[in-house]
């Protein structure tokens, strides 16, 4: 009988595991593409994109035009929620080898917000 129970309670166990899924770190973004600073509040899609200062997503890599650093590396993102990302970069400035550790959310399709862990937040808007 008390065979049966442990069999029962680690075979629930493993479903409920099977169905929470892992956490997995992977590298790479939730988004692609360009996205501006510029009116970066407006509803939609920019327009244009053709200011100066604008963040690309391109597989493994994030190209920023605003900052000291202008190329990340991406070392792992975590899903935490529906649209919540956690993200950790890395980058190389000339003299340092560093790690960026920000939060970002998808509130809707043409907009994102990153939190970083030191620096603040911003929201970004889907180039065209």
């Amino acid at each position: 009988m008390q065979t049966k129970i442990v069999i029962a309670l680690a075979t629930t166990a493993v479903a409920i595991v099977a169905v929470a899924g892992p956490a997995l770190a992977v590298p790479g973004y939730p988004v692609s593409g360009g996205w501006t600073y510029d009116n970066a509040s407006d509803p939609g899609p920019a327009k244009t994109c053709t200011g100066a200062r604008i963040m690309t997503f391109e597989g493994i890599m994030r190209h920023d035009s605003v900052g000291s650093v202008a190329e990340f590396k991406n070392k792992s993102t975590i899903q935490s929620g529906a649209g919540l990302y956690r993200v950790v970069d890395t980058f190389y400035n000339g003299q340092t080898w560093g790690n960026v550790l920000y939060t970002l959310s998808l509130p809707d399709p043409d907009h994102i917000q990153i939190n970083y862990a030191t620096g603040g937040a911003l929201t970004l808007r889907r180039c065209p």
